[in-house]
């Protein structure tokens, strides 16, 4: 019977990784289709990419698929073959990442949730057979500069700090879910204006270009595999990239450089950089910017407080963990940064 869980420990697994002398090739792709039996189609998939060796996040649901994943390079053909043999999936974009040193992944999970991206929408009448119209770059830079036209970053403001498409607003929001209405408000009273809705890769975007059309706005667009689709077609074609700085990604490299542009800083210095890391204590793991001299000066840590945890024995640093849920502080969009984690006093 084939394996469908990983069962090793994940220390051994990123060793396992960084051994490997054949490189990889990171990639991520969506698509939303029906799908009738989750589990079984995870399943099946799982049985698959393992087989070729393939590492990443999947997830699965009635209305489709998400997924970021690494695959060595000399299965990428094989992987492709794979995917393009489920008909729903046949002509999928596969987005290659653009800054990639193969490093991203190290396990396969996939997952069956209840959404690919989580939405909040619980209106039955919604529906994703009306959706924005595609947008590839040059269509980007045609419309980015005019005036009748809104540029909406889907994305979290940790996302949008590193990095963005010049003039686009950004959507003050903690989640996805809090996003799609808070963006139908902005914009109300622009129906009639050009709406072009963009992510990191797509998914988001597209299911907000529906949630638009939805809310009775007209000209609604979305940005075709998203930045990292963006960034491929710039520099294939030797477009100047309106996108500025760095594109976020959901993975163990946190970024990738699109531009030279610095546009974020230090969050414990205010120097420029745009650099993302999580916080060394295992009891905090914040996300937030770090340049090397502060990097230095606390240990990696966000805090003097978390500098002194990192510090104390393994065996005090476990006690004030207790009761705290480890690493709720990953991927935190919170502008209150570098506040402490809840532990207790020493």
């Amino acid at each position: 019977m084939a394996v469908l869980h990983n069962r090793i420990s994940q220390e051994e697994l990123k060793q396992r990784l960084y051994a490997e002398t054949e490189a990889r090739t990171t990639i991520s792709f969506y698509q939303y289709f029906t799908i009738a039996n989750p589990q079984e189609f995870r399943d099946s998939l799982y049985k698959q990419l393992f087989a070729l060796k393939v590492f990443g996040r999947i997830y699965i649901a009635k209305e489709g698929i998400n997924a970021q994943i690494s695959v060595p390079q000399s299965g990428f053909e094989e992987l492709r073959a794979c995917l393009y043999a489920i008909p729903a999936l046949n002509g999928l974009r596969l987005n290659i990442a653009v800054d990639d040193d193969g490093k991203s992944f190290w396990v396969l999970k996939i997952k069956v949730r209840d959404k690919i991206v989580a939405d909040g929408i619980n209106d039955p009448s919604f529906s994703m057979e009306q959706r924005g119209k595609y947008l590839d770059a040059s269509g980007v830079n045609e419309l980015i500069d005019d005036k009748n036209t809104v540029f909406v970053d889907m994305r979290n403001h940790y996302e949008y700090e590193v990095g963005h498409f010049v003039n686009a607003i950004e959507v003050p929001s903690d989640t996805f879910r809090d996003q799609l209405p808070m963006a139908v408000d902005m914009l109300r009273g622009q129906e009639d204006k050009n709406i072009v809705m963009y992510c990191t890769g797509g998914i988001r975007c597209e299911k907000a270009s529906a949630y638009m059309l939805h809310h009775g706005f007209k000209n609604v667009f979305h940005l075709e595999g998203g930045i990292i689709n963006y960034a491929k077609q710039v520099k294939d074609n030797g477009m100047d990239s309106k996108f500025i700085g760095k594109n976020f990604v959901f993975d163990d490299r946190l970024g990738e450089r699109i531009t030279n542009d610095v546009i974020a800083s230090c969050h414990q210095c205010g120097k420029p950089c745009d650099a993302h890391t999580n916080c060394k204590n295992d009891g905090c793991h914040l996300l937030f910017i770090q340049c090397e001299e502060c990097a230095e000066k606390y240990a990696g840590c966000c805090s003097e407080e978390c500098k002194e945890t990192i510090h104390m024995p393994v065996a005090r640093q476990k006690e004030l963990r207790k009761g705290v849920e480890n690493g709720q502080n990953i991927f935190n969009k919170s502008k209150a940064r570098l506040r402490p984690s809840p532990r207790l006093k020493s």
